[in-house]
């Protein structure tokens, strides 16, 4: 048998080992830099290296679509950059002074390009910058123009382009160039926000949180809106739910506002990487409050993870959002809340993460506003979260599920305790795995349209039906919903009206039914009750032993 070949340590054969061996190439650039510095630098290249790559797929198809139809090499020149063919595809058109092959061949080694000493490879990428953002208007003003500054290390961003362009991000087996960077675009972005701790909360969600919002929505077709939409991530997940369920991705259109000029340029980017068109995020960052950007448009789900607890915000108590009451001045959870279901169209559904406070808070009015909501018929479930999901932040959080219509669950809502679910990634951080995800949506819709309901959940308004427009398959044919004290109720309105309005799922569920193992209640009490008289006794006479060795020690 001949000797098996050692595989080449620099060669990644998995996903993992190639986002593993890009971060820690990418990590040696980081020098004197600021985390905000650096993280541009890095998902800049990122994007650059993605939209050459489907540029160059895009003109290869081409060529060989016109080969095929028996066009002559001059031919094929003079139709090859007809701009329709890329951007019709969702490609973005990349001059050739941009071209990841251009940076690469004036890359390695050299920190300065030909005979011209101020001519850095930092210059040319920040050319390149430039040239596709002039070519494409959908991303005027969002690349990061930063690689020339005196605090980048030339050599090692030479050094880095060269190894991305060893990675071949194209083609690899049944993956496309979008799927590839978009994985490593999410993995970089995950990295980046543990590094910065608190500051990285806010533009990342984590997926798993992200996963359960929209395991329960189940969004596969209509406006999809996130009013603090971060890096975008919200809008990523609903594609790839929609994808998982062999659905139609154009399906839906997205909707976003992002008060953070660094992470809305994130979204931009993250979004036109994973193929999902960005023009929905406005032409600029904004603050939601002072200024709705979509203040005109009604959508079939919002899906958001607002900052917990602002204590400063753009309040106006003449605000007509503010239909349930006006929000205190010390905390804008509420104002998230009321902003987001006046922009439920009539048949919306809405998944919000909050801080736990959110659920019980009577201070400042809030109580009264919680109140006005839950009459209102508008919420549909509570997730009461484990700890530990956000690395930025140890404050426990939950996510609040609305709908405008909840068919025949009307004047119900279903609580669900998930505490005691989900792993833990490292010390710092937990995370759901897919069974919990699933666990969640699977008692969710059980519960809105099981087979024991007789009306099922109605369809988007302003999009046909999913099964027509988008024929993805969700999970709204369930098992019939049954009670499980410790996890999930089903409470009335005048349960919750019993209840002052709280909203906390650990008020509803119960504690969860003590396991049967067979032992009569009466000879267990009498068991453990001997048991633990056995063991003080036991502790009495250890603690004489040691007194008396105490006492030779002091003699």
């Amino acid at each position: 048998m001949p000797p098996r070949k050692k595989k080449d340590p620099s060669t990644p054969s998995t996903m993992d080992e190639l986002k593993d061996m890009l971060w820690k190439a990418a990590d040696k650039l980081r020098g004197s830099l600021s985390a905000g510095q650096y993280k541009d630098i890095i998902l800049g290249l990122v994007f650059l290296k993605y939209v050459s790559d489907a540029y160059e797929e895009r003109r290869e198809t081409i060529r060989t679509d016109l080969l095929a139809d028996g066009y002559d090499e001059d031919q094929i020149a003079d139709l090859i950059d007809d701009a329709e063919e890329y951007q019709g595809y969702g490609v973005f058109l990349v001059p050739a002074q941009a071209r990841w092959q251009h940076l690469a061949e004036n890359a390695k080694g050299k920190p300065a390009i030909g005979d011209e000493p101020g001519r850095t490879i930092g210059s040319l990428v920040d050319e390149a910058m430039d040239a596709i953002m002039n070519a494409n208007e959908s991303l005027r003003g969002t690349l990061p123009r930063l690689y020339n500054k005196g605090n980048i290390d030339q050599r090692r961003l030479g050094e880095l382009i060269d190894l991305f362009n060893s990675m071949r991000f194209s083609r690899q087996g049944s993956h496309r160039a979008r799927d590839l960077m978009g994985e490593v675009y999410e993995y970089f972005l995950a990295k980046f926000a543990a590094a910065e701790g608190k500051r990285g909360g806010e533009f990342f969600t984590p997926p798993s949180v992200v996963r359960t919002i929209v395991e329960v929505l189940e969004p596969t077709s209509g406006r999809v809106y996130d009013p603090c939409c971060g890096s975008g991530g919200m809008f990523v997940q609903a594609e790839k739910f929609i994808e998982t369920h062999d659905g139609d991705p154009t399906a839906i259109s997205v909707y976003g506002q992002e008060a953070n000029e660094e992470t809305w340029r994130l979204a931009k980017m993250n979004l036109a990487i994973h193929g999902i068109n960005n023009a929905g995020l406005g032409p600029r960052w904004g603050d939601t409050f002072a200024r709705d950007m979509h203040s005109d448009v009604q959508v079939d789900f919002v899906m958001a993870n607002p900052p917990f607890n602002i204590k400063s915000w753009t309040r106006n108590i003449e605000d007509p959002r503010w239909r349930y009451g006006v929000p205190p001045a010390n905390n804008a959870n509420y104002a998230w809340i009321q902003h987001i279901l006046s922009k439920l169209a009539p048949n919306g559904k809405a998944g919000v993460v909050m801080a736990n406070g959110s659920m019980s808070s009577n201070s400042n009015g809030e109580g009264d506003i919680r109140a006005q909501i839950v009459e209102a018929d508008l919420v549909s479930c509570m997730v009461a979260l484990p700890t530990q999901l956000f690395r930025s932040t140890g404050i426990p959080v939950c996510i609040w599920f609305f709908a405008k219509n909840k068919g025949s669950r009307a004047g119900e809502v279903l609580f669900i305790d998930a505490r005691n679910l989900g792993y833990m990634v490292d010390r710092a951080e937990r995370a759901l795995s897919d069974e919990d995800i699933q666990k969640i949506g699977a008692t969710y819709h059980a519960w809105l349209h099981g087979p024991d309901r007789d009306a099922a959940e109605p369809s988007p308004s302003s999009v046909e039906p999913a099964s027509e427009a988008s024929g993805v398959e969700t999970n709204t044919v369930a098992s019939a919903y049954e009670d499980i004290p410790g996890f999930c109720k089903s409470a009335t309105l005048a349960d919750i009206k019993a209840a002052d309005y709280a909203l906390t799922p650990g008020r509803y569920v119960g504690a969860p039914e003590a396991e049967d193992d067979g032992e009569p209640l009466d000879a267990k009490i009498t068991r453990l009750t001997t048991e633990l008289l056995e063991a003080f006794d036991e502790s009495a006479r250890l603690e004489k032993v040691v007194r008396q060795q105490l006492e030779r020690l002091d003699g």
